[in-house]
């Protein structure tokens, strides 16, 4: 591949991941807007409709259904700590601010540093370290932790950033393992939906038609994330376009400001700095460093 061909390929990557991020802040605003809907109701009708769409990629690629062998087990881990990170996830945009519960859904990839040594062997060396411990040094700040009920959406958020950290370990050892990103896609939104249909059954709560559109809205929006951020990690490496995916804070809170009258307090806007600052550092140690290094 020439360097035109690269250059391209990662601008192309930049400009997918931003708008993965745009749609991914989207669904938090939805799920907000969507009113006093039980949490794990609206985690159902998320992953329903975002299973339709990606069902419905599949067909129209004519893309089998056809999983890897020995990655079922892999995609259940995937499924299982996805799943449950998203409960904890919309439980957080349920009760704080949209752009807190995002920052902590985003130490997923600081999680996901943890998890790769069991998922893949993979040993972080002492500046992957350091900024872990920066970014849950950033986390306190938004979480500001009481002895009171008021810190439990937060601590859902940080258990929600865990969950989707070990889930992306596990879809990277699916990518390495040569699995198609859309049935990584199609298989996790089918098991959360399966995981979620007896709630729905035993308890479901009447909505009005401004709720659902609102989650039909959140479905949509989740599947274009999900869908933008395959295509971002597919035109260039996560190591050099995964920090841009931290702008999902900026469109929260300008979300939160313009929808819902959220302004951060200053507490947390210093974990924000703190732990973008950090996943900045870390992608230029990463990308610039290294380089310099081999040249």
């Amino acid at each position: 591949m020439s360097t035109a061909d690269k250059k391209g390929n990662y601008k192309l990557g930049v400009i997918y991941i931003i708008t993965s991020a745009f749609c991914f802040a989207l669904m938090n605003l939805f799920i907000r807007l969507s009113g006093d809907v039980p949490t794990l109701q609206k985690c159902f009708f998320r992953n329903f409709f975002a299973l339709v769409i990606a069902v419905g990629t599949l067909i129209k690629s004519h893309t089998p259904f056809k999983i890897g062998k020995g990655n079922t087990k892999y995609l259940l881990v995937r499924s299982v700590s996805g799943g449950l990170g998203m409960v904890c996830n919309f439980y957080a945009v349920d009760h704080m601010h949209i752009s807190d519960a995002s920052i902590l859904n985003k130490l997923s990839p600081f999680f996901a540093i943890i998890f790769s040594i069991f998922a893949l062997k993979e040993i972080a060396n002492r500046y992957e370290w350091l900024a872990v411990l920066s970014a849950f040094t950033g986390a306190l700040f938004v979480v500001k932790p009481t002895f009171s009920s008021e810190v439990i959406p937060a601590l859902a958020g940080v258990l929600g950033g865990l969950g989707a950290g070990l889930a992306y370990a596990y879809v990277r050892k699916l990518g390495i393992r040569g699995e198609n990103s859309m049935i990584i896609v199609a298989f996790f939104s089918g098991f959360t939906t399966l995981m979620l249909t007896p709630y729905l059954i035993f308890n479901y709560t009447p909505m009005t038609l401004t709720q659902w559109g609102f989650l039909i809205l959140t479905g949509f929006a989740a599947a274009g994330g999900q869908i933008f951020i395959t295509k971002a990690y597919a035109n260039a490496p996560a190591k050099e376009i995964s920090v841009y995916d931290f702008s999902i804070v900026i469109f929260t809170a300008i979300f939160g400001f313009l929808f819902l009258n959220q302004i951060p307090d200053y507490l947390s806007v210093i974990g924000y700095i703190i732990i973008i600052g950090t996943a900045v550092i870390k992608w230029y140690f990463t990308v610039h460093y290294k380089k310099e290094k081999t040249v």
